[in-house]
């Protein structure tokens, strides 16, 4: 293996050694341009431990895949594909010398899913970890699995510029530090945030380093689209001006990364997979637009959609390093110094707000469909598993227990997202599958025709190939010939020739309808001969075509790709569906739900799809079961004040609830609206089963259900603990009012029936005194108190002194301990 002694990670070779010597699991932090990507897997090569066997090394995409091997197969004077190989998606160069294989973050999941024991391989790298991508994740999680049950000689080496300080104690394993040799870097910042598009503001910044400052510049971009405009602006500068991003072809990504043959100065603009791994020498200059793209999946509605948001701070930082690899460099941010300190300080880990359904589908494969049972760094979130769930199920991946099928194997061959590996699998089982290979392609890439092309993919399709048959057709050429690649891929996967012939756009729709199955849409009811463009989604959410879009018409859609941002959700790509198609995938289901405009019980059997309505038709016997459901689902959500409540059963949740409150550790059960609400077949289901009608809801007592949860001894204990009536002096018999915060409940009584009476009465075995509500001949409140005998004592005589001219007629003594009770005047007596 080659010496490194110009690099920087040279210097802590030797502790990286030891340290994989001794630990399974082993963590290298290393600034950008240090070598450890370049470097350092050769160096490790000769490992005893490694004898006999190879190394992978991950990366996070594809462009930096090819790099990396590129540089690492330089490093020995070889090409890619003699002891350095790489393998992307269709893509492999390895060969029977190949030692180190340098493979995207899915390559190693598909791997270990063949060969749980990795066969060959002594160690893993993942590189760039910091990224926290979603299938680094898995893929390190598996890997913790296989060195605790299978390979306990299986080394890890998880590498990075910047890491979570407390990676390597969440990995117990220990940490190497590469300070590096990286040459300073000057920031300048805007006065203000620019106005106007982004593509404008890095296209300026260019011109002006091109002027001020020497070195090759890379130019961050959000996507394609704006690379493409900054290309246009820069025509006619002085340099050799390239884009740079995951989609472009192998010899034009090398293109932008090594020196211009004719000695020019290179403009790279470049999305954010430029970032990170890639050296690409020369650069003195960074531009970056501060913007990046990235996919946000929404649970709630089980759509993606690409977000364009403010790069963090911790990639700002990465950003900026590129400029100071090999010389001191300029960073240009193009925002203020103000706005750099409010951005966020860093991405979250994608699993935690990614589209779980990729690696729910591969944990059932592996025989871990709970996810619990394997170690993450950050678990993934259950709302998000369970929309990953209900997605699977609804591509027959997934069986209602949560194991994998037959065909969530099948669909798990295809290196794609399970939705468009069903469109394969499926359709090509149906014969469609060259259709489906045009399809998927397209559904993959970006969009070929221009703005104002209308929504329906078939078009997209007939473009394709036109394009392909030589026959003209419309189209962006470049883009044509990235789907045509990916299209010609499918093909060879499904053993099918291509077909170029017009497409039929019914099963152009049904194909859509494989991968998106809640997408399935009907229109909307319209004025006659006027079509709404707006349809109602099998997942319950509404979307609209854009106005004029010759789609609007069409009866039913399979909808592709939408804008979920609004209430509405915006169409995007789609294409018409057959109801035929609909009608043989719905199911007549009783459907029983309560009408809260009339308010009445609706029965119906219904052929549904989701949330369509195909077809409906009363439903005469209805099932106990659904009415129970459907009343008390309208209970759930009116509130409460849709039953009667009588007094004596609001008193009796009262006074279980201040008896839960006062004893908490006993098993007094929770008789709150929440409580109640949640439970309501449960303690009401048998009279809930006999309404039909609002009047019919207003006649059910609650009193037995309440009752019923009282279980024996509670219900005897409640009686001497919390009785209802507290007798007084005078014998009267007067109704206590419990409160269920565990406040001490009220005795309203009139002042002249406790003459006599020292101590406040008690409840709850005379652990808790009541709160006395003392009241004038007339009934009204003149004191409140738990303490009876200091009123007697005290305030008592304010209160006589205020009340007796207005109540002659009732005795005010001079001494209430010696005075009998009374209920009545002097004159009546007791």
């Amino acid at each position: 293996m080659p010496d490194v002694p110009d690099l920087p990670i040279a210097e802590v070779i030797p502790a990286v050694r030891a340290a994989l010597g001794a630990h399974p699991r082993v963590v290298v932090q290393a600034p950008p341009g240090a070598g450890k990507s370049t470097a350092l897997p050769l160096a490790l090569l000769d490992e005893p431990w490694l004898a006999g066997q190879g190394a992978l090394m991950l990366q996070p995409r594809r462009v930096a895949v090819r790099a990396v091997a590129a540089r690492l197969a330089e490093g020995l004077g070889e090409d890619v594909g003699g002891v350095v190989g790489s393998r992307v998606r269709f893509e492999s160069r390895v060969s029977a010398r190949t030692r180190l294989e340098v493979v995207t973050e899915g390559i190693l999941t598909r791997r270990l899913q063949r060969d749980p024991e990795l066969r060959g391989v002594g160690l893993v790298i993942l590189d760039e970890f910091h990224e926290r991508s979603l299938n680094a994740d898995l893929a390190l999680a598996l890997l913790r699995e296989v060195q605790g049950a299978l390979r306990d000689d299986l080394r890890v080496l998880v590498m990075s510029a910047t890491l979570d300080p407390a990676l390597p104690g969440r990995l117990d394993a220990p940490l190497v530090a590469s300070e590096g040799r990286a040459y300073p870097v000057e920031r300048r910042y805007l006065s203000a945030d620019p106005a106007g598009r982004i593509e404008d503001a890095v296209a300026r910044a260019v011109r002006r380093a091109l002027e001020d400052d020497p070195g090759d510049i890379l130019a961050f971009l959000p996507g394609v689209r704006e690379i493409r405009g900054a290309h246009a602006q820069l025509s006619d500068v002085a340099a050799a001006v390239l884009p740079l991003y995951g989609d472009l072809p192998l010899a034009e990504q090398q293109r932008a990364l090594r020196p211009d043959p004719g000695g020019r100065r290179k403009v790279i603009l470049a999305t954010s997979i430029a970032e990170t791994s890639l050296t690409i020498d020369g650069v003195r200059v960074v531009v970056d637009g501060g913007l990046s793209r990235t996919q946000a999946f929404d649970p709630a509605t089980g759509l993606t959609r690409m977000l364009t948001t403010r790069v963090t701070r911790d990639a700002a930082t990465q950003r900026a390093g590129r400029a100071g690899r090999t010389a001191p460099g300029v960073a240009y941010r193009l925002w203020s110094e103000r706005t750099h300190a409010l951005l966020p300080a860093a991405r979250p880990p994608e699993i935690l707000e990614a589209d779980l359904a990729p690696l729910t589908l591969e944990l059932a494969q592996w025989g871990a469909p709970d996810p619990a049972a394997l170690a993450w760094l950050d678990a993934p979130p259950r709302p998000r598993l369970g929309a990953a769930r209900t997605l699977l199920r609804g591509l027959a991946a997934l069986d209602d227990t949560g194991r994998i099928t037959p065909e969530g194997t099948r669909l798990l061959e295809f290196p794609t997202h399970p939705r468009l590996a069903h469109a394969l699998s499926t359709g090509h089982a149906a014969g469609l599958g060259a259709l489906a290979a045009d399809v998927a392609a397209l559904l993959e890439e970006r969009d070929p025709l221009p703005p104002g092309s209308g929504s329906d993919l078939t078009e997209r399709v007939a473009a394709l190939r036109a394009w392909r048959g030589r026959h003209g057709g419309r189209g962006d050429v470049a883009v044509l010939e990235r789907i045509e690649r990916l299209s010609r891929q499918w093909r060879r996967t499904l053993g099918v020739a291509p077909d170029d012939a017009a497409p039929d756009g019914w099963d152009v729709g049904t194909l859509i309808a494989l991968a998106y199955p809640e997408r399935v849409a009907l229109a909307r009811e319209a004025q006659p001969g006027r079509p709404s463009g707006r349809f109602l989604l099998a997942g319950g959410q509404g979307a609209a075509l854009p106005e004029g879009d010759p789609l609007a018409a069409a009866p039913a859609l399979a909808v592709a790709h939408l804008d979920a941002r609004d209430a509405e959700a915006r169409i995007y790509l789609a294409a018409p569906l057959d109801p035929v198609v609909l009608r043989e995938r719905a199911t007549w289901t009783d459907t029983v739900r309560w009408d809260a405009r009339t308010g009445t019980l609706v029965a119906r059997q219904e052929r549904r799809l989701g949330a369509l309505v195909l077809d409906e038709r009363p439903l005469r016997d209805v099932p106990t079961d659904l009415r129970v459901a459907a009343v008390a689902d309208a209970v759930r959500s009116e509130g409460l004040h849709l039953l009667t409540v009588p007094p004596d059963a609001a008193q009796l949740r009262a006074r279980v609830g201040s008896l839960r409150a006062w004893h908490p550790d006993e098993p007094w059960p929770d008789l709150s609206d929440a409580a109640l609400l949640a439970t309501l077949e449960d303690w009401l289901g048998p009279a809930l089963g006999r309404v039909r009608t609002l009047d019919d809801l207003a006649r059910v007592d609650v009193r037995p259900g309440l009752h019923a949860l009282l279980p024996w001894p509670l219900s005897r204990d409640l009686d001497e603990r919390a009785p209802t009536h507290m007798t007084v002096p005078t014998g009267s018999s007067i109704r206590l009012a419990y409160r269920d915060d565990g406040e001490a409940p009220i005795l309203a009584v009139k002042l002249q029936e406790l003459f006599g009476l020292a101590d406040t009465p008690t409840v709850d075995q005379g652990r808790r005194p009541v709160l006395l509500h003392l009241l004038s001949p007339a009934g009204r409140p003149v004191q409140v108190t738990q303490d009876l005998r200091s009123f007697w004592n005290s305030s008592y005589f304010e209160v006589r002194k205020d009340l007796r001219g207005r109540y002659p007629k009732h005795p005010w003594p001079d001494d209430p301990w010696s005075h009998r009770p009374m209920k009545g005047t002097t004159k009546r007596g007791v």
